[in-house]
């Protein structure tokens, strides 16, 4: 996919972060957009965005549960009208939330919660659209997993498991399309997204879409993940964009990304271990001094 101009592109999440800059950065490429969130104050503010950057690009907003099967097909439905389309050339499942990460002491309702969005989210969203993509003449599935997708963990002192279990699913699933499309839609690719710490806003989104309430110190919190992030959404998206016009299945995404990709590699059997952040430290110094 040499170019974005005129293709339709499907985005999920696409109220905030990620997200909303690849549905800016598309836009900005001539490529149509049917953009979904849950969210529908933010995803209002993307389509403003990008219809006052872009005025010449068609774009239409969806509410989209993506946990839902229903949403998903009344979104597929939606999207085939307003575009007057029987195919797209690009889906994003982009969407996703964290929270509640312990088998053992979290709500399993809020567990699964996590799970589902950021999983069957991706799962869903892949069997509605294949049939859309594999009616194009070029498309692309593109996949959003984490550096949670090949290291489980935020480190040693907090529960992480709901979040690393779908996004190891997500990677694991975006791997096995790669033969199964050679196989039997090869004019489609896939690519699964890899990024590290991101400036986004998904603290906050996670606490609305589990249902809770923002107070000014979770508003603080999200605020600092998003400050202290080393790259922005703006930058990921165009790293993203970037590999999925080279045709990449793997694109990982920021410098800690390929340091803890590098670092997980080369010694598995201790990447749990409570000194491993450490050992990824000096490893990231190493990195420094070779160059």
């Amino acid at each position: 996919m040499e170019s974005f101009a005129d293709k339709i592109a499907v985005v999920t999440g696409a109220g905030d972060g990620m997200g909303r800059s690849l549905a800016l950065q598309l836009a900005a490429a001539g490529c149509h957009l049917s953009l979904c969130d849950v969210i529908d104050d933010k995803l209002a503010t993307t389509i403003e965005q990008v219809r006052a950057a872009s005025p010449n690009i068609r774009v239409t907003g969806h509410t989209c549960d993506v946990s839902d099967e229903a949403q998903w097909i009344k979104l597929r439905d939606d999207v085939m009208a307003a575009h007057e389309t029987d195919h797209v050339h690009l889906l994003f499942n982009n969407a996703g939330i964290a929270g509640n990460g312990s088998m053992i002491v979290d709500e399993r309702e809020n567990w699964e919660r996590t799970f589902n969005v950021c999983w069957n989210g991706v799962y869903l969203g892949t069997r509605t659209f294949l049939p859309l993509l594999m009616a194009a003449p070029v498309a692309r599935l593109v996949n959003t997993s984490s550096v949670n997708g090949f290291w489980a963990s935020l480190g040693p002192d907090v529960s992480h498991t709901a979040y690393s279990a779908a996004k190891f699913a997500v990677k694991g699933f975006s791997e096995a399309l790669i033969t199964d499309l050679a196989i039997n839609a090869p004019h489609v690719g896939v690519s699964v997204v890899m990024p590290g710490h991101i400036g986004t806003g998904i603290a906050e989104n996670s606490v609305v879409v589990h249902g809770g309430e923002t107070d000014p110190e979770i508003t603080e919190m999200a605020a600092t993940f998003r400050n202290s992030a080393p790259m922005t959404a703006d930058e990921a998206a165009a790293v993203i964009l970037a590999g999925v016009q080279g045709e990449k299945w793997r694109i990982l995404v920021g410098e800690d990304a390929h340091v803890l990709d590098m670092a997980v590699r080369a010694d598995p059997e201790e990447a749990y271990e409570p000194d491993f952040r450490q050992r990824l430290d000096g490893h990231f110094a190493g990195l420094i001094d070779d160059e």
